[in-house]
């Protein structure tokens, strides 16, 4: 993944077999629903689980977070490998190891088993770069637009499919653990489906794997995130040595990543990548988003769970009905993703960036004023979700469009890779937040949390349509309208 390796000639591939194009899109949305039913199906079973797992709402963030910081890792080795030995071969194996965490995400009776399940299932992370290094290899620059926003829509389309699911199985099995079984289904049919219709890519950059830089990045923003999701719990107060250790630690450890990266002369994430003023624009802008999209995730599960008769808020919805009421915000995401290409046509992708970051907020400053009843609440996830699938496309897209084409892949990993942080660094925030608003001997926070994360969260997003001005036509790519 970087440009000295780029440069090499490339290595001895397996000569390529035809493969039509339909052939390719239906893999490519298979791998992609497989991973949004893995990241979609607990949804409707959070609130169940504070009883069957006996856990505290706060202490599910510990759910994403394992998960998130899992796929920080995986992320860069993942699409490393695939630059090394192919993206399909490389691709086959990550779907074996989501697999195997799904099974052991089916087989949990423990929450530790269920985070060590989340943790291997957060290889998902490396079907975006694979694929999109598979596209770049196969069809022309208009036809992997298009592909991209196609492949967001199967990603949200895979939330949709596995909310029901797991919904369905929640209501209709006695025990509601019962759903954990969902993404071993959905991930090993892709496997069995694609295994043999996908092609492999035909042109490969030599090089080795920079393990050094990828353990110091890994050790490092997972300090930051066990001291922001640990912050302020007792025992780890702001000021104590723990926290701050784990905090001012784990910066410093991110800090040497960053000079190892720069001197090394094949480092896992160009850091000199990020001289480009679109790829740190593309970072941030990616960063943003998805703490707000990625952070609130639990938290909403658990909102509309919540009997109001109970703490005084919530919808006190039952799983499947939690599931469909999440199904709104998650269709326009799919449909706003695939209308971004034309959008973008016509208004530039500067402004489709701004756009999509402003109405995130206004959806958000809307949940804000309109959460006492359902109709009015899903309204404002429907704006929220408009402006994320234009962002989840234009970002993932702009961020390949962003380096040079021997860099595709790398620039949607690293893109990948910022997804992971930022709804890392959110779902930490909301779990410090839920953790202080949360009563010793309840598993429930008091109202206060909610009304805290939206408001940060129309902060961040305002924060990213101020940062997506800063966005210029790529020169890289002067045909493309920006």
């Amino acid at each position: 993944m970087t440009q000295a390796a780029a440069k090499a000639p490339p290595a001895s591939a397996p000569p390529g077999r035809a493969t039509t194009t339909a052939a390719i899109v239906l893999s490519i949305v298979l791998v992609e629903m497989s991973s949004g039913i893995t990241q979609g199906f607990l949804a409707p079973v959070l609130r169940s689980l504070t009883d069957v797992l006996h856990v505290t709402a706060a202490q599910l963030n510990w759910i994403s977070i394992a998960n998130l910081m899992a796929s920080v890792a995986f992320t860069p080795l993942l699409s490393r490998l695939g630059d090394l030995h192919g993206h399909r071969r490389v691709l086959r194996w990550n779907l074996a190891v989501v697999l195997l965490g799904s099974v052991v995400v089916g087989l949990s009776g423990s929450f530790r088993t269920l985070l060590l399940g989340q943790i291997l299932q957060g290889a998902f992370a490396g079907f975006f770069p694979l694929l999109v290094g598979i596209l770049r290899n196969r069809t022309s620059e208009a036809e992997s637009r298009r592909s991209i926003g196609v492949m967001v829509a199967g990603l949200v389309g895979g939330l949709c499919v596995g909310m029901v699911a797991s919904g369905l199985v929640a209501h209709y099995v006695d025990t509601p653990t019962s759903a954990l079984w969902v993404p071993a289904a959905a991930v090993g049919i892709a496997l069995l489906v694609t295994w043999p219709l996908l092609p492999e890519t035909t042109e490969r950059p030599g090089g080795h794997l920079d393990a050094r830089g990828g353990a110091l990045l890994c050790v490092g923003l997972v300090a930051i995130m066990l001291g922001l999701g640990q912050g302020g719990l007792p025992g780890w107060e702001w000021a104590s040595p723990r926290t701050l250790g784990c905090l001012v630690g784990g910066a410093a450890v991110t800090a040497v990543w960053a000079v190892v990266e720069l001197r090394s002369p094949e480092p896992m994430i160009d850091v000199r990548l990020f001289r480009r003023r679109n790829v740190t624009v593309m970072a941030l802008v990616t960063t943003t988003f998805s703490f707000c999209m990625i952070g609130l995730q639990v938290a909403g599960a658990v909102f509309l769970g919540t009997p109001r008769e109970l703490v005084g808020y919530g919808m006190g919805l039952a799983p499947l009905q939690i599931a469909f009421a999440t199904i709104p915000g998650l269709a326009v995401i799919a449909l706003a993703a695939m209308a971004a290409p034309r959008l973008a046509a016509r208004i530039g992708d500067r402004a489709t960036l701004v756009l999509g970051s402003l109405l995130m907020a206004a959806g958000y400053a809307l949940t804000l004023a309109f959460h006492s009843t359902l109709t009015p609440y899903l309204l404002s996830t429907v704006v929220a979700g408009i402006g994320t699938g234009l962002l989840q496309q234009s970002t993932r897209t702009l961020a390949v469009e962003s380096v040079p084409d021997e860099q595709a892949a790398v620039g949607s990993g690293i893109n990948e890779l910022l997804i992971n942080v930022g709804g890392s660094l959110g779902a930490a925030c909301v779990l410090a937040v839920t953790a202080a608003h949360t009563s010793a001997g309840s598993s429930l926070p008091g109202f206060g949390a909610y009304t805290t994360t939206w408001s940060v969260c129309v902060g961040v997003s305002l924060l990213g349509a101020l940062v997506a001005l800063l966005y210029r036509r790529s020169d890289l790519r002067p045909d493309v309208t920006a």
